[in-house]
């Protein structure tokens, strides 16, 4: 496959599994055309194309045209200067690697993350919250996120790759939205009763049983095995973690356990008050799911797989 085509494949993947549904996406990119018309021409220079087409910010080509043949992929949770050198001795040891492929953004990709956070009001609002409160509590959490990123050093991989002729792209909420429609559907689906069946249903996904070997397993947080489950919700996309204020509007919708991959103790806070149940699946464990459904579709296409940097391999 070409670069380009990987690339588009990703987004079309992402587009696919959007929690928001296909209209909505259709009108993010209708409001990034109509954001880049707006502005003055000297301005436009300075706007990311790419959100014309792309709904995914933190998904990017990070180095490279789009015409080059990828035939092996070194693919990893987290693709830094280590993973980047990590490709040049496996393609000097005779394993040529043509593309890194990380799934936490760097570079323009990491800066653009919070771009990606306000699908998360529109997902809440699916859940049946209303999405004016959903949009409200949202917005200090996504300026917190862009803050945090200000000072960041995001560019270092992606200067290592240029440095030495990898080309380097980012693969983060697509990956992220499988993950979530997988486990989404098989919870709507078989309807747990009790949170401990939750836990089960989790465990019958090898990413999950592995990571509960290597001392990284299910954590119920808040709650009880025993507890009922009530509805639950799938919290994993959306960029990063959401507001500790959405909790509250949570309970009055009837979810009453939420399966994320990580949560700050502030978020934690309000769940135990507003007695949600909440499941750690876990992070990296989530983010092998959701990578590997979509690293399966382009193995399939004919591209060798090479994972690393937390990144286990389970085809489907």
């Amino acid at each position: 496959m070409k670069l380009q085509e990987i690339y588009e494949l990703v987004i079309q993947l992402g587009r696919e599994a959007d929690p928001r549904g296909e209209e909505e996406v259709l009108a993010t990119l209708r409001d990034a055309k109509a954001e880049f018309d707006s502005l003055p021409p000297k301005d436009q220079s300075f706007f990311d194309e790419e959100k014309l087409a792309n709904p995914y910010s933190d998904t990017r080509i990070l180095n490279g045209q789009g015409d080059e043949e990828v035939k092996r992929i070194l693919a990893g949770i987290d693709m830094e200067l280590p993973e980047v050198l990590l490709a040049q001795e496996l393609s000097r040891s005779g394993q040529k690697i043509d593309l890194i492929l990380s799934h936490h953004p760097e570079g323009k990709a990491l800066a653009g993350l919070s771009e990606v956070m306000d699908m998360q009001a529109e997902v809440l609002h699916r859940f049946g919250v209303p999405i004016s409160l959903a949009e409200g509590v949202m917005a200090e959490r996504i300026s917190e996120v862009n803050r945090g990123i200000l000072p960041t050093n995001h560019n270092r991989a992606v200067d290592g790759a240029k440095l030495l002729g990898y080309p380097f792209m980012t693969c983060h909420t697509p990956a992220d939205n499988m993950v979530t429609r997988f486990l989404q559907q098989i919870f709507d689906e078989r309807k747990p009763r009790k949170v401990g069946d939750v836990l089960d249903i989790l465990l019958e996904q090898p990413e999950y049983q592995l990571a509960a070997k290597q001392k990284a397993g299910l954590k119920v947080v808040s709650g009880d095995k025993k507890r009922r489950a009530g509805r639950v919700f799938v919290d994993m996309t959306g960029g990063t973690g959401g507001s500790k204020d959405i909790f509250q509007y949570l309970a009055n919708t009837g979810v009453g356990t939420v399966v994320g991959m990580h949560i700050s103790e502030k978020n934690l806070e309000q769940a135990k008050k507003h007695h949600l149940n909440v499941v750690i699946a876990g992070h990296i464990a989530s983010d092998s799911l959701g990578m590997n459904l979509i690293l399966d579709q382009l193995e399939r296409r004919g591209v060798e797989i090479l994972t690393c940097s937390g990144l286990t391999r389970v085809k489907r």
